[in-house]
Formats: structure tokens, sequence, C-alpha cells
């Protein structure tokens, strides 16, 4: 028996489960449930075909549209099927878990598999995730200047057994004009937030969640507004760290990517950094002193920094200092002194 699935009851990678969309490739792309494999009633010319025809001659002769290009294909779906998964229970959705998902689940039900329709489709688990992004959250914002070792000292309270997430690298961008370096290419914002509910869901919401201060802009990504409110209004704890450490950690960090890669990001700072700033970085590149590429480029992100915590003057703040280093051995002392200033 087919069954409907509510959002709340579904667990995106839940064991012994294979999630798939029948939507058209083109949806799929823009953004589609974490762990979903694609296997698409019509595609993208085909679903424009059948939707043309819904609006001009009605719902009757797209509907016959639709069976004559999908009935054709359906021994191959079942294929498909069968070489993207082991698992014997199918839970699929289309964009409103209506004829299409219906289409798709009736035949692999009688293909064997026991198959269920995500209720309302992935346009109501949007929704679903949006609302499930507002819940209040106890949040601990760790923020300081670039170069501080924020990531660092993130991943370190994680091993410590506190809740965090990576926003960075669910962005894959570390959130300056260099923040790409590295990284594979951003995803839209709407698989982003996709992700990043995978890992909303597994938080205990009655224990803190440490974030890293982040503007709502990371790269292309734009963060959710509940997600950057939660920033903005968490308890900041900065990271005070001497700049000769932090340009010390960022030269390790970039020094070794392409001169011409890294002296098209300063440029980027043109408008930022002054003409004279610039031209003076882009010389010391030239010259590998990266020391004081990292030295002048701060001059705009310290400021930038500053801005962003003055402009949340109501944001309750604390600070902690660390030398060359402290990071890792810091990580139980920060969390102690985080959860007595609750």
């Amino acid at each position: 028996m087919i069954r409907q699935i509510e959002p709340p009851n579904f667990k995106p990678r839940s064991p012994g489960t294979q999630i798939i969309d029948v939507r058209s490739p083109g949806e799929f792309t823009q953004g589609h449930i974490p762990g979903a494999c694609n296997i698409p009633l019509f595609d993208d010319a085909e679903r424009a075909n059948v939707g043309t025809l819904y609006a001009k001659a009605g719902s009757d002769v797209a509907i016959l549209k639709g069976l004559e290009i999908a009935l054709p294909k359906m021994s191959s779906f079942v294929e498909k099927l069968k070489t993207v998964t082991r698992e014997t229970h199918i839970l699929l959705y289309c964009w409103r878990g209506g004829m299409r998902s219906a289409c798709m689940a009736e035949l692999f039900d009688k293909a064997g598999f026991d198959t269920d329709i995500l209720s309302g489709g992935y346009k109501t688990w949007r929704h679903f995730i949006r609302e499930e992004l507002t819940k209040p959250l106890r949040i601990f914002v760790l923020g300081g200047y670039t170069g501080s070792g924020k990531t660092e000292l993130l991943h370190a309270i994680a091993l410590k057994g506190e809740q965090m997430i990576d926003l960075e690298h669910l962005a894959c961008h570390k959130g300056s004009v260099f923040g790409a370096f590295g990284q594979p290419p951003q995803a839209t914002n709407e698989q982003f937030e996709n992700d990043l509910f995978v890992e909303w869901q597994k938080l205990d919401i009655m224990k803190p969640l440490w974030l890293e201060d982040e503007s709502r802009m990371i790269g292309n990504i734009t963060l959710p507004d509940p997600v950057a409110e939660k920033i903005n209004n968490g308890m900041l704890i900065s990271m005070e760290v001497d700049k000769s450490e932090r340009i010390t950690r960022l030269v390790k960090q970039y020094a070794t990517f392409d001169k011409g890669l890294l002296a098209d990001a300063i440029s980027h700072l043109h408008e930022r950094l002054g003409g004279t700033r610039m031209k003076d970085a882009l010389n010391a590149l030239e010259n590998n002193r990266f020391d004081i590429v990292v030295d002048i480029v701060l001059t705009y992100y310290d400021k930038a920094y500053q801005f962003s915590v003055q402009r949340r003057k109501n944001q309750v703040g604390h600070s902690i200092r660390l030398t060359q280093g402290e990071i890792m051995n810091k990580a139980s002392e920060i969390i102690e002194f985080a959860h007595k200033c609750l």
C-alpha cells in the first residue's frame, strides 16, 4: 500500500530508505532533498511542453500528453531505480505531491518496492524546513577578526561534545573574496538551505548551538533570515588574537594558491583598499612578500568586522584572549566560560 508521509515525519538520509525525486533535472539542480536521486518523469523540455498545454488547453489535454511521453519510458524508470539503490523502501516526491508522484509511486509499487509519497511534495517540505529554522535556540557566536582561527576553534569545541554547525563548510566558501579558493563550487541558495536543515534536524534544542560569526552573505549564499537573526542576537564570544599571529595563519592558508588568482581577488578590493594600497599589495605579491599582502588586505577586513560588531551594539558580548598555539587547548575553557555567561 502506498502511504503519504508528512514532512515532520520525514528524515532525510533515513537508514533503509532511498529518496527519489521525480521532478525534471532542472528542478532537481535548483534544489532537492539531500540524499535524493533524480529519476525524472519528464525532462526539462517535456515538462515545459506539458505545462504549456495545461495553461492553454486545460488539464485533460496536458494529462494525455504526459501519458504519451511517460508510458514508453516506464520500464527504463524501474531499471534506473534498481541501479541507484538496493533498498526496497522508496520515498518519492515531486513538486506538490500530485500526479507525477502518484504515477511513479504506482509503478514502483507494482515493481515490488515499498513506496511512500512525501505529502505535499517538495513545495510543502520547503515550507516546513523554513518554519523549523525559526524555532528558538540558544546560540553562542564565535567571533573575531579575520585569521583568528574561528573555524579551527569551532571544530575543537565540537570535539569537546558541544553542538556546532560549520556554515562556511556547508556554503563551500570562507566568506571573503579569497573564500572560494580550494573549495568546490557553491550550490544554489535553495540547496544550501536544504543541506543546512539536515544538520539542524540533528540538534538537541535543549542544548546551545555554536556558530561562527558570519555576515548575511557567504560568497553567493545568503543565510536564511532566521539563521542570520540568531547570529545577530546570540551571545558573542570574540577571540582576541595578535595581528602578527593572524597574518602567519593566513599566509599559511593562502600563499600556496596561484598568484594570478590571488592578484585577481586583491583587485576586487580596489574600491575598499584604495588604489595605492592595492598597488602595494600587488607589488608585495609579485615579490612573494605574502606577509605584507595579508597585512594590507586586513586593513579592510578588520574595519569591516569592527563595523559589523558596532552595528550590533546591543548584542551581549565577551572577549577571550588567545596566544599562539592555544586554540585547541582553550576549547574547554571557552566552553566553560560561555556556559557561565548564560
